[in-house]
Parts: structure tokens; sequence; C-alpha cells
């Protein structure tokens, strides 16, 4: 008789038990999930995501507020001020090695997966429910300053990903965000930028601007940015009396705030090599102690233990430079309205530069000459007519006569170059470069970054070896300060 085989029983798996102990935890962050997207979609409530919702925050020990799509991230955070450390970097992308083991799910910690999902939804909410209709200055205000909480969220300062500075009303992050550098979103969110924008151009557009501007009170709600700028750029014309004095006051404020931005990066960047045959000013902020201590180490003294110092080393600090023509030619058409205010602020502050002789053209399918009005960004752009179409041929014209120092001079040319006449335009472009003028083509100059370019154009600038330009305006600045040594 066959005795049975004597089989041993099964140990339980141990990612059978944590998907077990997880799917509390899964199904919790699902239905905040899905309530937004149900909200999203549709303004209504439904009533079983709506109970269900309320029981996960309520459980979680968070504010119900969390829930009311009427509450900005400002008044809840003004009412539970710990939470603002958890919405700053709440998005950004982790370092790879912080990753979780997508197989086994090991360091996941679902409780506080559930906690960030409600935090999420919450600022996902409030930036994209926009809602249709008019908008007051309040709601476009409240918008704005929640939109600076996303960008907090994913790791940015408010205004970074919508090319505008400050985007929000709340404080200066304190988290992964505060003051650092926007961390590279493209691959996890390619758009988020130029959507931002978008929602905000349409909420300005919806709101009736004239009738906020011509009431100091509704007026003084409205907070800077590049939407609402470029609408008081437009509308200008339009307005008259306390109307035009609230846009000057607010272009101006916009204005400042990217201006302090700006100038903060001109200074930190580096220009012009040391110049050895300048002497070194012997003040302490210049003295070389590695090498003064070395230069005297035969005057140290054992027995007193003691470095007797003979003299005193400097580090040379003066750099050569050579005096040039910088010529700022800014397609103002009504695609390149964010880099036309950028580049009308950055070109005033070289011109406030030792030795640098700044021109700056604007044109659509007419050219400006705003030189003399250069070293003022706020004066400059109340005179720019943002336009339609594009003819580079016009802006050439003025801009070939200033260049008396090919070698000297820089020209910068910042537009998408979707040109009328395209062929004309660059025979000229290429034919400063080979005369020896340092020519820079630059796509987008915002502050995200964003921007696109004619591909035409693009080729052939890559061909003569002057590739295109398109990123952050630090790379504008960085390229400006190399050339203009």
């Amino acid at each position: 008789m066959t005795e049975p085989m004597n089989e041993e029983a099964p140990e339980p798996s141990v990612e059978h038990e944590g998907s077990r102990e997880a799917a509390p935890h899964d199904n919790r962050r699902q239905v905040l999930y899905w309530r937004l997207l149900a909200r999203l979609f549709d303004p209504e409530e439904q009533a079983a995501l709506e109970s269900a919702s309320l029981a996960v925050v309520e459980d979680l020990g968070l504010p119900t507020a969390l829930l009311d799509p009427r509450a900005s991230v400002d008044s809840i955070v003004q009412r539970h001020p710990a939470l603002a450390a958890e919405f700053d970097g709440l998005m950004a992308p982790e370092p790879p090695e912080n990753a979780e083991d997508e197989d086994t799910g090991a360091g996941r910690d679902r409780p506080a997966e559930v906690r960030r999902a409600a935090l999420v939804s919450k600022v996902l909410l409030n930036v994209f429910a926009t809602g249709s209709g008019s908008v007051s200055a309040g709601q476009l205000a409240r918008w704005q300053s929640d939109a600076g909480w996303l960008e907090r969220a994913l790791g940015c300062t408010p205004g970074d990903l919508r090319g505008g500075r400050p985007g929000g009303r709340g404080a200066a992050p304190t988290g992964s965000g505060g003051g650092a550098a926007a961390p590279d979103l493209s691959r996890l969110i390619p758009q988020i930028g130029p959507e931002l924008g978008a929602l905000e151009a349409d909420l300005v557009k919806r709101m009736r601007l004239r009738e906020v501007l011509a009431d100091p009170a509704l007026a003084a709600q409205l907070t800077p940015s590049m939407s609402l700028i470029e609408q008081l750029l437009r509308d200008k014309d339009n307005l008259s009396g306390v109307a035009l004095a609230n846009a000057k006051s607010l272009i101006r404020r916009f204005v400042d705030q990217v201006a302090e931005v700006l100038r903060t990066q001109v200074e930190k960047a580096t220009v012009g090599a040391i110049d050895r045959s300048v002497p070194p000013k012997r003040v302490f902020r210049n003295l070389d102690l590695d090498r003064t201590i070395w230069k005297n180490l035969t005057n140290y003294s054992p027995e007193e233990e003691r470095l007797y110092v003979d003299r005193l080393y400097y580090r040379h600090t003066a750099r050569k430079t050579t005096p040039q023509r910088l010529i700022v030619v800014v397609d103002q058409s009504g695609s390149m309205v964010d880099s036309m205010v950028n580049c009308t602020i950055l070109a005033s502050i070289f011109a406030g530069l030792p030795k640098v002789d700044v021109h700056l053209i604007a044109y659509d399918t007419r050219a400006l000459d705003l030189t003399p009005w250069v070293h003022d960004p706020f004066e400059t752009l109340l005179r720019t007519q943002l336009g339609g179409g594009t003819d580079g041929t016009v802006a050439m014209a003025l801009a070939q006569p200033k260049i008396a120092e090919p070698r000297n001079t820089v020209v910068v040319w910042i537009s998408d170059f979707y040109e009328w006449q395209s062929e004309p335009l660059f025979d000229s472009m290429a034919a400063l470069h080979r005369s020896g003028v340092k020519f820079i083509p630059v796509g987008s100059v915002t502050s995200s970054g964003r921007g696109s370019v004619n591909p035409w154009f693009r080729e052939r600038f890559k061909d003569q070896g002057t590739p295109v330009i398109s990123g952050h305006i630090r790379k504008l600045v960085h390229e400006l300060k190399n050339s203009l040594t």
C-alpha cells in the first residue's frame, strides 16, 4: 500500500499578505482621486463619492475644508499652518534612489499616500476646475494664489511655471521648493507651464478688466502676472483716468518684480577674464589668506607658535572688458509677449553695465526703435504695440546701420521666426554672422522656458554654427555675459 505523499503546506506569501493589508488604503486613495476626476468633468456633486471622501478626510484628521471647492489653499493653510510644509514639494519628482520597488511595494507608506492624495486633490481641483462665466478680481486673485501652491507642490517657486513672478500671494516656500531652481518636469508633466498660463489668460479674459481697473478697491485685489500684463498692454490705448493709472501701477509692479530677479542673475554671472595688469585693491574682501600664509611660512616661530607676516597678498578681481554694442531685436507679435516683456527688462539691466551700449528694436510688420527708453523698461513696454504678423526684414533695416564695428557687436534676435519673408531675412542674418558680428538667435526667453521655433530657421541656424537658444532666461543671461567680454 502506497503511503500518501507528505506535502508541506505552502507558507503564506509576503506579497499576498502585503496586498491584503494595502487594499483598504488603496481603496481610500482611489475614492479621493475618483472624486477629483468627477468634479473636474462635472461640477455637480456625486453623493456617494462626496460622503466616502468626507469619511476618509475625517479619518486622516485633515480639515474638511479640503473638500470645499470654494476654500482656497491659502485660507486652509492660515487656519492649519502645519499643512504648509506638507504642500511644499508634495508632487515634486523623487530622486531615482528614493523610488519604490514596483514589484514588491517595499518602502511604501500607504497611510501617507492616502493623506498625500487628499492634499493633491485639493490643489488640482482648485487650479483646474475654473468653471465658466464672468470672473471677479477676487476670484482671479484666489486662482493665482492656488496656482502658486500647485507650483510649490511641484517643487518650484510660485510663478515659475507660468512665466511670471510672483504667481501667488502665499508665503515663500519653506520646503523643497524654497529658493531652489525649478526641477525638470519635462517627463512628469510636459505641458504644465503652458496649461497654467492658458488657464490664467482665460480667467483674465473672462474678467471685466476695464471695470475692475476703474475701481481702486477691486484693482488692489489684482496680482500682477504675465497673462494680466499681456492683457493690459493690449488694452492700454482704450484706458483712461483711474483705469489707466491702475493699469500702469500693475505693469510697473510686475516690471520691478521681474527686474529684481533678472538683476540678481546678471550679477551672479561672471564676465571677462581676470586682468592681472591692474593691481588688486588692498581691501579685506580681496585678501588671499591661503597665499599669505604660504608665502610667510619661513617666518614661523616654533618657540612662540606664531607666524609673523611680512607681506599681505591680495586677489586680482579686475576683469578685462572691451566696449561693446548690444543690439536686441524683439518680435512683439502676439505669440512672443512673454519674451518681449522679459527681454525689454533684461536690455535695461545690461544698459546699466559699464562699457555696454545697448539698442532695442521691437517689430511685428513694422519696426520701432525703442533705444531712447531702453533704460526704463516700464516706459518701453508702454510704447509697444502688440501685433499679429511678423516681418523681420523691417527690423533688420533698422539694426544694420547701428553696426559700426562688427567684431565688437552682439545682436540678439528674439522671435519664433515664423516670418513672411524667411529666405531674405535669413540671408541678411547670415551676412551679419560672416562679417564678425556675434549673432545670437533666441526662440524663447521665458521664466518657464517654453516656446516654439520655426524648424526651417532652426536647422539653418544650426548649420551656420549659431544654434537657437531656447529655454529659461538664465541661458540668455549666461550667453550674453560670455559674449560681452
